[in-house]
Order: structure tokens, then sequence, then C-alpha cells
């Protein structure tokens, strides 16, 4: 009959055994997930960037001659937005109406914070979980495309807030 030392050592390396098993499963599987969070971020992004891509390449085309004004006996269509994230420029006079419903829910929390915020920040004001990379790059995008079209300032890299109101006298 074994001794009872030799059966809890037997049980030691067995329970050893089955903790490095899994040690080594829990990693496989955490670099999967970092690959996988990896795949998306980039996806997001690409759809992004096309998205504005297309939305620029609307905005620039002309209506020729013999489009629909000339079929159409002078009556021109309104041109109605699609689902693309287009951002209208600030200087063109437009008011905060013309962005997308994310557009100005981010301005609305950036007058409302009266400070710069960062993407992580704006995110969660936002609502949208900051823990997940994809939704703070989106919120960084938005909040780039803002800052190129004139409606948000970056004061310092990464902070973002509303321009500084232009003097009467300069405008």
């Amino acid at each position: 009959m074994p001794s009872l030392r030799a059966v809890l050592e037997c049980r030691e390396k067995a329970a050893l055994v089955r903790v490095e098993e899994l040690r080594a499963e829990f990693e496989r599987v955490r670099a999967a997930l970092a690959e996988a969070e990896e795949a998306l971020n980039h996806r997001v992004i690409g759809l992004e960037q096309y998205l504005e891509a297309l939305a620029e390449q609307d905005a620039s085309v002309e209506v020729e001659p013999d489009g629909p004004s000339a079929v159409g006996g002078g009556v021109e269509e309104p041109v109605v937005a699609g689902p693309r994230r287009m951002v209208a420029r600030k200087e063109d006079g437009v008011s905060v109406d013309v962005l997308g419903a994310d557009y100005r829910l981010i301005m609305a929390v950036l007058g409302q914070a009266g400070e710069s915020l960062t993407a992580r920040q704006t995110a969660v004001a936002l609502g949208w979980d900051s823990s997940v990379p994809s939704r703070v790059e989106g919120a960084r995008g938005r909040l780039k495309r803002l800052v190129e079209r004139g409606w948000l300032a970056e004061d310092r890299p990464g902070r973002f807030t509303l321009p500084a109101p232009v003097p009467a006298a300069a405008a």
C-alpha cells in the first residue's frame, strides 16, 4: 500500500501539470484576443477613412451641364446626405445642426466640459465603453475630423477643446 506522502506528492504533481497546461492555454487565448482586437481596430479605422474619402469625393463632384438640371428643365433636386459621415467646414458659416448626431454630441460634451478633453475622456462622456480601443479611436478620429474642419481646436497633442472665439474686429 502506498504511503500517504507518496499519494499527496502524486496529486501535487498532477495539479502542477494542470496549472501549467491552463497557463499555456490562457496565454494562447490572450494572444489570439490581442490579434483579433488589433484587426478590429484596423477595420474600424479603415472604414471611417473610406467613408470620409467618399464624402470628400462626393463634395468635390460638380453637377455636369448634361446632368439632371438639363434634363429636368432647370429644377435641381436637393442633395440629401446619405449614411456617410460628412463634416461641413465651419468657415462655410453653417451651424452645429448640420453635423451628424455623434458630432453634435461631441460638440455638446466639449461645450459643457469647460476644459480640453482627451479622446478617452470624450468617449466616457459620450457613454461609450472606453475599455474598447476601437471606441476610443473612433472618438479620436471624429475629434481630429472636427479639428480639420475648424469646429474644434487641439490645444496640445491629444487634447481637444472648442476654439477661442474670434474677436469682432478681426472678423
